[in-house]
């Protein structure tokens, strides 16, 4: 079934949790403005698709963007968890997408109106083969990139995000009770850009621990 998550038998997805303006240059090129807690949204567990299918456009929008990021599965029920006992709730991780409707979400923005439409719609989420975490991964040094067409597009390091896996967890989980199979997208760096019908995209993860090949119609 859709929801299952590979290579885990009896877990499905549950709440997808993501980060917005997590990296000071992505923050830049969308004229936006650093916040002093994170800036959270979710999206559908409807929008997850996997290595070898395909993003659809949305008829509603002209402009969708891809994001690439690094993204958590959470492996235990948590709430009010400290930072340093955060990464013990971290089942494995993977390369993803956040699939942007940017035209939707700018008038979004302009309006004061939630974001849910411009990101959650079918195949907005995007993700790779989920790899074991273990503490000797250090989820403040991975690469993520992701290049349309065999272009790359997005290059960053975890190390620039202004608001660590650590902190990322905790803060959700003195807001919310994370649980098994919920996942956290921990936002973008520079780059973003619009993918169209006929695209190729692919991602992927510090020296290929997780990979991600979708395609765009």
């Amino acid at each position: 079934m859709k929801f299952n998550i590979p290579d885990y038998p009896g877990l499905q997805f549950g709440s997808i949790y993501c980060i917005g303006r997590n990296y000071a240059k992505h923050i830049e090129e969308m004229k936006s403005e650093m916040t002093e807690d994170p800036v959270v949204f979710l999206k559908p567990r409807s929008s997850i698709i996997f290595n070898g299918e395909t993003i659809l456009i949305p008829k509603a929008s002209n402009n969708v963007h891809h994001e690439v990021e690094l993204v958590l599965l959470i492996g235990s029920e948590i709430t009010m968890v400290e930072p340093e006992d955060a990464l013990k709730s971290v089942k494995a991780l993977a390369v993803g997408l956040d699939i942007t409707a940017r035209d939707l979400q700018s008038s979004a923005k302009k309006n004061g109106l939630p974001w849910s439409l411009s990101k959650g719609f079918n195949t907005f989420a995007p993700v790779g083969n989920f790899v074991d975490y273990s503490p000797e991964i250090d989820l403040g040094q991975l690469d993520i990139m992701v290049n349309v067409n065999g272009e790359i597009r997005q290059s960053g390091n975890t190390s620039q995000m202004l608001f660590s896996c650590e902190d990322i967890i905790s803060y959700l989980s003195k807001q919310f009770t994370l649980y098994p199979g919920d996942l956290i997208f921990t936002g973008t760096p520079q780059g973003v850009s619009p993918i169209i019908p006929g695209d190729t995209v692919n991602a992927s993860l510090h020296n290929n621990l997780s990979l991600l090949t979708v395609y765009v119609r």
